[in-house]
This record gives structure tokens, C-alpha cells and sequence, in this order.
């Protein structure tokens, strides 16, 4: 299971199905693999496969006046660290009234990755999902010594607000030493229709008028960045998650994109123990149509098929219709909320809701 957005951790998704399916079959036997996309509880679910240890830091919050405890995932095998962006920069550590897009930055992500640099780290993974921001991650750049100015060469402050201001691009005096790379699922491009603002700004807290003011900022930001650093990062896809933050790391950091669901399949030997199976039960807060493009479900689905395992899923929503998801080789899906049932109340109530449709799931299949 994946997480179910600001209401269960991947890990107690996965307990709670575990749980529900052995006190109807007890003679079921369970193997259970917490995953994540490269958002929120990617460090915790890797952490957890992989025997690494969390390194805790505070750093900036979303807010530049925020201080949040945040941290990053060590792993001594291979000298590595993950910074998972939604630790310091993520929409879940900022109330309804504190969403605001022009105001948040990326500016603790780039401490955290600073941090592991210091601490070592001989690469460092970032897992990008979750974000408050829609900076083009200029913040987590400033945090790494890159200075971005206005016409008069005035600092610009935090936030995507004030990209439309950008003129000047300063690079730091020592870039960072270590190869980066992003762990990325979606492949929206950082700028227009189907960009960082346009699609995402909305439920970080932007207006209409507030997005066409951050789609105008990031491609500002982009010309930006090919003028005076000879880097294209506008029509690249995946430069828009996090609010642009993928791209961000692209042009300042020289990191590379990756697939996020594709690195936790290789890292927790996911694959193997779906091959032994009988079922997958996979799901998160809501399955939509982008669960099936790149993200932990469809990733998941295609291994199952290969294997000849049986695929289904347990979701907070499900926004799909049989057809569509049977093609990519799901069996069900079951939704926790029903139809008449608040957003609210089914968040609050995630776990019992989730209970529940486990035990649909087991009652009909095994």
C-alpha cells in the first residue's frame, strides 16, 4: 500500500489490511511491502527495506518564518541519502489558511540536502512528492548557495510569488559535489496547461489569478535558466513536480529524473515476493487515471501481471470504472468512502473505512 494522503502512512495501511485479512483467513500468509512514489513516506518505506536510519535536522518549513523538525534517510550500504522534500517543504505540515503558493518555499529541502552533503552522503535521492510550493525550487537553490535577483539587483524574496520579478541568476561559489537524482512519477512539464501551476498550484492553495502569476514566474524561471546557464528545462517531462522543484534540481543541482515507483520496486525486492503470490493488494488516498500513469499502483499492476498474480486495490476513492483499470490487469478495486460520505469524515475515519473495505476484499476473493 501507499499512503493515504494526510490521513494513513503507507506502513499503517498496510497493517490494517494485513490485520483484517488474518482475522478473516488466519491461515492467509502475508508478506507486506510499505511503498511510495518519491512522495511522502518514500523515506520511511525505504528505511524500513533497506536498513537505513533516519538523521533528524530542523530546518526551514514551508513558510519562511517556520521552523519544522525535519530530517533525511541514511543508508550506510552505499553511502547514500534520500531527502524526501514533504519532510520540510510538504503541504501536510501547513493548516487550510496557510496554503498559499506565492508565499511557499523549497528553502528547507535544499538545507536537508545540505545537511546529508555534510554528513557525507556520496549521493543523494530526492523524493520530490507532496510539495506547498510551486517555486520552481529556487528556495532548496538558495539553501545551496545560489542567489536570484530582481532587475535591480535586489534579492528576490521566498516563494513562487516573486519569480515574475527574476532577472539575474547568481551560481554559488562551490556547486554541490555530489550527483543528485529525483524520484519522479509524474510527467507534467514545468510550465503551461499541463504544468506545475496549472495543475497542481489549486490544491496548494492558489487562486485563478495566483496560478496564472506562477505559470508566468516558472517560465520566466525557464528562460531564465537557458539564457544564462544554457540549461532547457521547460518541456521536459517531470520538471513539474513539486512545484517545479524537479526541474529546479535539474537546472541547479545537474540531477537527474528517475522513476520513483521503479527505484522502491528494485530497492525492496518487490518483485520477487509479488512472484510468490497469490494476491497483490495495493491502493492509496485516490485512484484516479494519473494511479495509472507511473504511479505506485500501475507500477505494481504491471509487475503482478507479469507474474500471473492477481491485482487488486483498496483506495480511499476510486475514480475509475472497471473497464479502465481491468485493461491495465486489476481485478477490483474497493473504496473506502462512499458516494453520500464527506471528504472529511472519511478522512478521519480512514482507518475503520479502510477496515471495512479489507474485509470486502476478503469476504469476495478469498
Amino acid at each position: 500500500m501507499d499512503s493515504f494522503k494526510e490521513s494513513l502512512s503507507a506502513q499503517a495501511a498496510c497493517d490494517i489490511v494485513a490485520g483484517t485479512i488474518v482475522s478473516l483467513r488466519p491461515d492467509a500468509e502475508i508478506v507486506v511491502k510499505p511503498v511510495a512514489d518519491g512522495g511522502e513516506g518514500t523515506a520511511e518505506a525505504m528505511m524500513q527495506a533497506c536498513g537505513g536510519r533516519w538523521v533528524p535536522v530542523a530546518v526551514t518549513g514551508p513558510l519562511a518564518d517556520m521552523r519544522v523538525n525535519a530530517g533525511f534517510a541514511w543508508f550506510d550500504s552505499d553511502g547514500s541519502a534520500l531527502v524526501e522534500m514533504a519532510a520540510a517543504s510538504g503541504l501536510q505540515l501547513l493548516t487550510l489558511r496557510q496554503r498559499n503558493p506565492l508565499l511557499t518555499t523549497t528553502f528547507g529541502t535544499g538545507q536537508l540536502i545540505a545537511a546529508a552533503v555534510e554528513y557525507g552522503a556520496e549521493k543523494v535521492y530526492l523524493a520530490v512528492g507532496g510539495s506547498a510550493t510551486v517555486d520552481g525550487g529556487t528556495g532548496a537553490a538558495a539553501a545551496l548557495g545560489w542567489r536570484f535577483l530582481d532587475g535591480e539587483g535586489v534579492e528576490l524574496p521566498p516563494g513562487g510569488g516573486s519569480l515574475v520579478r527574476l532577472s539575474r541568476i547568481v551560481p554559488p561559489t562551490h556547486p554541490l559535489p555530489v550527483p543528485v537524482e529525483v524520484l519522479c512519477d509524474v510527467t507534467n512539464p514545468l510550465c503551461g496547461p499541463r504544468g506545475a501551476a496549472r495543475v497542481y498550484g489549486p490544491q496548494k492553495g492558489a487562486t485563478r489569478e495566483m496560478v496564472e502569476q506562477l505559470d508566468k514566474g516558472l517560465l520566466r524561471l525557464a528562460a531564465a535558466v537557458k539564457d544564462q546557464l544554457s540549461v532547457e528545462i521547460e518541456d521536459i517531462p517531470g520538471t513539474g513536480a513539486a512545484g517545479g522543484l524537479a526541474g529546479g534540481a535539474v537546472a541547479f543541482s545537474n540531477a537527474r529524473l528517475i522513476s520513483g515507483i521503479d527505484f522502491i520496486i528494485a530497492r525492496t525486492g518487490l518483485a520477487e515476493a509479488i512472484a510468490d503470490s497469490d494476491w497483490v493488494i495495493t491502493g492509496e488516498g485516490r485512484f484516479d487515471e494519473q494511479s495509472l500513469q507511473g504511479k505506485v499502483i500501475s507500477g505494481i499492476a504491471a509487475i503482478a501481471a507479469k507474474a500471473h498474480t492477481k491485482t487488486a486495490v483498496i483506495a480511499g476513492q476510486v475514480a475509475l470504472n472497471p473497464e479502465e483499470y481491468r485493461d491495465k490487469g486489476i481485478v477490483d478495486a474497493f473504496a473506502c468512502k462512499s458516494d453520500r460520505m464527506s471528504l472529511q469524515h472519511a478522512m478521519e475515519n480512514a482507518g475503520a473505512l479502510l477496515e471495512n473495505a479489507a474485509c470486502a476484499f476478503t469476504i469476495k476473493y478469498l
